[in-house]
C-alpha cells in the first residue's frame, strides 16, 4: 500500500477495504469486529452507561501519548465516572488526504495498547477520507458502553454537605504539554501528558466503599470547570484549599509565563471524587495504591454555604470565588 492516504481510500471500493484490512484490523482484530458487519452484536445485561466523544487534538503526537491513546482513555474515563465497567467501544476515523499511512499505523498501535490496558474491545467503526485542507490530518470519534454494578449510584447531582473532595494527582500536565509542543517551550525536566485509563482505579475505589457520590475527570476547563459543574448540579458549595492542590513546577512555570491558572488547564488522566467523609481516608488510601493515583490528596469539602459556587482558600489566606473558565483558553487540547 502507498504510504499516503488518497481520496480513493474513502471511496468504499478496493482501497477502502485494503485500508481497513491492512491498517485497522491488524491492530484491532477480534471476533466481533472481524465480521465487518454494519453493526456489532453483543451481550449485555443490567444498567448500562453510554458515552460518545470526538478528538481533534493538535498536535496529534505529543509526549505521553497521541490522538489514539487520548481517544481510548477519554472514552473509558467518561464511562468510569458513572462507576461503569467499560466493555465495548466504537471508533470512527476522519482522515485528511495526504496523511501518512505509517503515522496512521502508529496511532492504531497506541489505540491497541490503550485498549488492552483498559481491557476494552473495539467492536465497530468507520473511516472517511476528506480532501486535503478540509481537516487537519486525523480526527477520531469514539463511543463506549459499559455495565454499572448493582448498588452503584454515582452522579454529579449526588454531592452532600460534609463530603470530602479528592483529587487523584497533579493538575495541568496535559494542557501544558500540548501548548508547550505548539509553542516550542522547553523545561529543565521532561513534561508529558497524564493521559491514562482510570477505569481500574475507579473499580478499586468501589472495592472499599459504595459511598462514592460524584466522579468527574477534569478535562477541558480543568479543575475549575469540573468543580463548578458539580457544585451547580448538586446545588451545594465546594470549598478547596489552594495549598493542597498538587501542581508540578514545570506547569507552574509555564502558567506564569503564559498568564494561565493551573486550575483552568485540561487533564486527561486525573479524577475528582466527592465521597462520604466517613470513607474518605480509606478511599484515598486505595487510590494511592494505584499507579495513576499515588499523588492523590483531599483538597476540600462540600458545604451548605455558597450553593452552586466554588470557593478557594488561597495560599496567602483570603478566599476567592473560582469561576468557570471564560472562552477557550487552549483550543484543540483533546
Amino acid at each position: 500500500m502507498n504510504d499516503t492516504i488518497l481520496l480513493a481510500h474513502g471511496s468504499g471500493g478496493k482501497l477502502s477495504r485494503d485500508l481497513v484490512e491492512k491498517t485497522f484490523l491488524p491492530f484491532l482484530s477480534n471476533p466481533v469486529l472481524d465480521k465487518l458487519d454494519d453493526s456489532a452484536t453483543f451481550e449485555a445485561s443490567g444498567r448500562l452507561a453510554l458515552t460518545t466523544d470526538g478528538y481533534v487534538v493538535n498536535p496529534i503526537f505529543f509526549p505521553g501519548g497521541d490522538i489514539g491513546k487520548l481517544a481510548i482513555c477519554g472514552t473509558v474515563n467518561d464511562l468510569a465516572t458513572s462507576g461503569a465497567k467499560p466493555m465495548y467501544l466504537s471508533l470512527s476515523a476522519i482522515i485528511e488526504e495526504g496523511f501518512s499511512v505509517s503515522e496512521l499505523e502508529r496511532v492504531m498501535q497506541s489505540i491497541k495498547t490503550a485498549a488492552e490496558e483498559a481491557e476494552v474491545t473495539i467492536i465497530t467503526g468507520d473511516t472517511k477520507v476528506v480532501n486535503r485542507g478540509q481537516a487537519d490530518k486525523l480526527f477520531i470519534t469514539t463511543s463506549g458502553i459499559g455495565t454499572i454494578p448493582a448498588g452503584v449510584d454515582i452522579s454529579g447531582s449526588n454531592a452532600r454537605v460534609g463530603d470530602k473532595v479528592i483529587l487523584s494527582g497533579s493538575i495541568g500536565d496535559h494542557g501544558i504539554t500540548i501548548i508547550s509542543q505548539r509553542e516550542g517551550l522547553k523545561f529543565s525536566m521532561a513534561l508529558e501528558s497524564d493521559c491514562a485509563p482510570l477505569n481500574k482505579l475507579v473499580a478499586q475505589m468501589l472495592e472499599v466503599s459504595s459511598n462514592l457520590h460524584c466522579l468527574r475527570d477534569p478535562t477541558r476547563g480543568g479543575l475549575a470547570a469540573t468543580l463548578n459543574e458539580l457544585a451547580q448540579q448538586s446545588n451545594v458549595g465546594i470549598i478547596i484549599e489552594e495549598i493542597k492542590i498538587p501542581v508540578k513546577e514545570e506547569v507552574k512555570a509555564a502558567c506564569e509565563l503564559l498568564g494561565l491558572d493551573p486550575i483552568h488547564i485540561a487533564n486527561e488522566g486525573k479524577m475528582v471524587a466527592i465521597v462520604d467523609p466517613g470513607d474518605a481516608d480509606k478511599i484515598l488510601a486505595q487510590i494511592k495504591r494505584n499507579k495513576y493515583g499515588k499523588d492523590a490528596v483531599i483538597i476540600g469539602e462540600v458545604t451548605g454555604e455558597y450553593p452552586g459556587k466554588v470557593i478557594m482558600k488561597t495560599k496567602l489566606g483570603p478566599s476567592r470565588i473560582v469561576d468557570m473558565p471564560s472562552g477557550e483558553l487552549l483550543p484543540r487540547i483533546c
